[in-house]
């Protein structure tokens, strides 16, 4: 057993964990943070994407003594208060999700895509990096037309501040 902490969402966490604990079992197990998903265990589709330190990471590949000491954030973390992030906002107004499952992970990578590239996003690029994410459902149309809009008011809300 370890002691770990970490800061999950903006709050200190410390837990005694197992060295083998996965850090999508800690968020959904030990602090009730459902909304990382688990789809795979084997890292290939994405729906357990969180940030850490800024990251896009898929969290059923990172030991939580890997993350000890690091800022998490998952998708219950990027809204502020009732207010959605702008990826969500546009996944909604979109129509980005279907049965909502690769949803959070999906959201999770396409922030961090963002963020790297910027307004030199383009849609080649972001269908390229959103090959590590798996959506069983929407062909993607849609996904893809949800980042770039959200993309846009990222931007936008960036240039304002």
């Amino acid at each position: 057993m370890s002691t770990i902490r970490l800061t999950v969402n903006g709050k200190p966490v410390s837990a005694d964990v197992e060295d083998r604990t996965l850090l999508v079992h800690l968020l959904r197990d030990h602090l009730g943070l459902t909304g990382t998903h688990i789809g795979c265990d084997t890292s290939q589709c994405g729906a357990c994407t969180v940030h850490i330190d800024g990251c896009a990471v898929k969290s059923c590949t990172v030991l939580v003594g890997q993350a000890n000491g690091s800022n998490i954030t998952t998708i219950e973390g990027i809204a502020n208060g009732d207010e959605l992030h702008p990826m969500q906002a546009a996944f909604r107004d979109n129509h980005g999700l279907q049965c909502g499952f690769c949803t959070p992970g999906m959201i999770m990578a396409s922030i961090d895509i963002v963020h790297r590239h910027g307004s030199a996003l383009t849609e080649d690029i972001l269908r390229q990096e959103l090959e590590g994410n798996i959506c069983r459902c929407t062909g993607y149309h849609n996904i893809v037309k949800s980042v770039l809009n959200a993309a846009g008011r990222m931007t936008a809300a960036q240039a304002a501040e």
